[in-house]
């Protein structure tokens, strides 16, 4: 699935919203997939995306939490935000500058599926884990940058 190189890049600013999932053992749902330019570099990264029209931050993360998990959630569970960051990054074709905020939320013993997923996502996101801070830190996982912070964040603040 790798991108044309002789397709343009586009740059692309947008607003996010990151969700994690905290569970009663104290680990936060992550992810795992590759960017589509390097489907061989795996690594681990939170629940969340782009904001839609019309939509705050705490209506993006539960929208995006239902739709990559189906875990549901309210917008009042959400406890946070966690930190407001800006980061860049390259997915695909584009080149993404993100105003990303990060919001907790303690969930039950709940399955996971990557049913609502879109067809890139899907393409995109090979499994799904519950992860301490100390278990990612401690393992030899590439992890989005940050994360195993953001994991200890979410834990003490739920």
């Amino acid at each position: 699935m790798p991108d044309d190189p002789n397709q343009p890049r586009t740059a692309l600013d947008r607003r996010a919203a990151r969700v994690l999932p905290v569970n009663h053992r104290d680990e936060v749902l992550l992810l795992r997939g590759f960017e589509p330019a390097h489907p061989d570099d795996l690594f681990w990264f939170s629940v969340g995306g782009g904001l839609d029209e019309g939509e705050d931050d705490r209506q993006a993360a539960v929208r995006e939490l239902w739709e990559e998990t189906r875990i549901r959630a309210t917008t009042a569970a959400l406890v946070g935000p966690l930190l407001s960051e800006t980061v860049g990054f390259s997915w695909g074709r584009y080149d993404i500058t993100q105003q990303q905020t990060w919001w907790a939320v303690r969930v039950g013993d709940v399955p996971v599926s990557f049913e609502g997923l879109d067809e890139v996502e899907r393409a995109t996101t090979v499994e799904h884990r519950w992860w301490s801070a100390t278990d990612l830190d401690a393992s030899d996982q590439t992890a989005a940058p940050g994360l195993v912070e953001q994991i200890r964040m979410a834990v003490a603040a739920c």
